[in-house]
This record gives structure tokens, sequence and C-alpha cells, in this order.
């Protein structure tokens, strides 16, 4: 009797750890998306932007295909049409390229043409499972070579990627094309691994044993990667492309220090904005104007190194710790 007992405790403990692991794995590559009206209700909300706006927007649909063979989907917004300059905005999990559109009367006015991008599984875009950067760095080069074809290889293109979309961008620097100058990176993570870590056992007060390495286990043979195969810091060390680090100093999700320590590992150039009393993703509605004046600093100092490399290099080294601290 006693022997059953055990037998069919241990049966209903395995059944609930794998319950438990697939949700997870669902939660991490699958979460249920956002709506249109749900993203909108939010940057009303924040008085970035709203949907009367995004409804009468001058803008144009395009479509690309991955490497892996997905359709992409993107809007073009071109409010100085003929002009060479290009920013990719890279919107963050569950949300949408909605969510981006916060930031175009912040580029329209340092007079760049914008591309407004569906990650992978999102929006408009195809896909099965959201991999933090692993394959969707990968789209960022596709959208980058589409610009290239259409508009001219002069092309100057930056990139702002929040929260995923930061890990995103910052992933893409291991395989950044030249004509990419500039990259903000909007609360990133640092390293998928210790993201998760975090947010399973002090956001969601689980053991990360063995629940971590089961969820890896699953990652791996259903969605074709690891978390250790994520993971910006790697992909920061060697990058020499300037990159604004900004992040809210209340952002829990992905904790604060991630951007601190991305910061530190990344050579110059490079800057951090630490906005107080930000929480996760909302850094540019708590302080929109300090924000805008960073972004403008990095551009002009990428711009500048880009039309002359040898004496913006002499000017950046000269004024290190104004700009760069």
């Amino acid at each position: 009797m006693m022997y059953s007992i055990l037998i069919l405790a241990v049966l209903l403990l395995l059944l609930a750890v794998n319950g438990i692991t697939r949700f997870a794995f669902r939660q991490i590559t699958q979460m249920k998306l956002q709506t249109f009206e749900s993203i909108f209700d939010y940057l009303e909300g924040s008085g970035v932007f709203t949907r009367e706006r995004f409804n009468t927007l001058n803008k144009r649909e395009v479509t690309i295909t991955s490497k892996d063979g997905l359709k992409l989907s993107g809007y073009i917004v071109e409010p100085h049409p003929g002009v060479n300059k290009w920013v990719i905005i890279v919107h963050g999990y569950t949300v949408s390229l909605h969510v981006s559109t916060q930031y175009i009367d912040m580029f329209e006015q340092e007079g760049f043409n914008l591309l407004l991008i569906d990650q992978r599984r999102h929006g408009n875009s195809q896909g099965t499972y959201t991999t933090y950067g692993y394959y969707e760095k990968y789209d960022v080069q596709c959208w980058v070579n589409w610009l290239l074809e259409q508009y001219g290889d002069d092309c100057v293109i930056g990139l702002h990627g929040q929260s995923l979309g930061g890990g995103t961008v910052l992933e893409y620097l291991a395989i950044a094309d030249p004509h990419v100058k500039f990259v903000v990176a909007d609360c990133p993570y640092s390293d998928l691994t210790r993201l998760m870590r975090h947010q399973i056992s002090v956001l969601n007060k689980l053991p990360s044993f063995p629940l971590l390495p089961l969820v890896n286990r699953r990652m791996e043979r259903v969605a074709g990667f690891r978390m250790e195969q994520v993971s910006p810091l790697k992909a920061v060390e060697k990058s020499r492309i300037p990159v604004l680090f900004v992040h809210g100093t209340r952002d829990n999700y992905v904790p604060t220090y991630m951007s601190e320590e991305l910061y530190e590992r990344k050579p110059e150039p490079k800057r951090l904005l630490l906005v107080e009393g930000a929480v996760h993703a909302n850094a540019y509605g708590v302080n929109p104007a300090r924000y805008a004046e960073e972004v403008h600093a990095l551009i002009q100092d990428a711009l500048e190194e880009n039309v002359h490399p040898a004496a913006a290099s002499h000017v950046q080294e000269s004024r290190h710790s104004a700009a760069y601290s």
C-alpha cells in the first residue's frame, strides 16, 4: 500500500513539474499578445502618442521574408523624402510596432525617416516562438539589407530597441552592417539566463532549479535555441558602434543593473541614461526631454565620427568624461 502511494506521489510530482515547465516555456516564448487597443490605451495614458494620430499618419506597409522563410511586416514613415538617414524601431515582448510610434517625433526632429517593424510572432509578422534575439538579430539584418536595397547604399542607419527590442538590437551588434552608425537600447537585458532566473525566482517566487534547466531543455528541443546562446553582454564587448543604454531606476522586470553592466562591458563610444522613477519600458514617458537630449547627443557624435572619423576620435577622447559619464 505504501509503495503504491509513493509511486502515485512521484507520478503526481512529475506531472506537476512537467505542467509548470510547459507553462513557463509558453510564458517565455509564446505569451499572449497585446491588442491594438490595449497598446494605445497605454500610449495615450502616458501622453506619448494617440490612436487618432496613428490612424492619420502618412505610412506605408512593407513586408520582407526572413532567412528562415517567415513573412515580416513593418511600416515606412517618411517625413523627409529623399533623405538618406533612417532609423529602425524594434519593439518589446507581446506588443507590436504600434508601441514604437512614441519615438516618431523624436527621430523626425533629428532628420530621420523611420521603419517601424513587427518582430517575428508579433503584430502582422509570422512566427511561432520568441527567441530574444537569437533569430531576431537576423531579422534586423534582413531589414537593414532591405533599406539599403530600396534607398541606396549611401544610407545612414540607426537602431532603436525597447526591452526585447533592446536585447535584439544589441545581439545584432555581433553581425552589424557598417551602414549602422548608432544604437539606442532601452531597458535591455544583459544575459537571457540571468534574466529568466530573476523573473522565475524574484518575480514569480519559484525555485530556479530545476525549473530553469527544464525550460531551457524544452526551448532547445521545441524553439531551437538555448538561453546561454543569448547574451548581449558578449555581443557588445567588441563593438565600436556608439550605443546609448537607457533604463528606468525602478525597473524590476528587467533590472536596472543590466544596462549598467552592459555599459561597463562595452568599449567606447557609449552613453548611459538612467531615468529616475521610471519602471519597465516607460523611460520616454517619464522624461521625454532628457531622453531626446541624450539621443540627440548620441546621433551628433555618431554622425560626426562618420563624416570625420579621425577628428571625431580625437574630440571624443578629449571630452570623454563629460559626454559619456
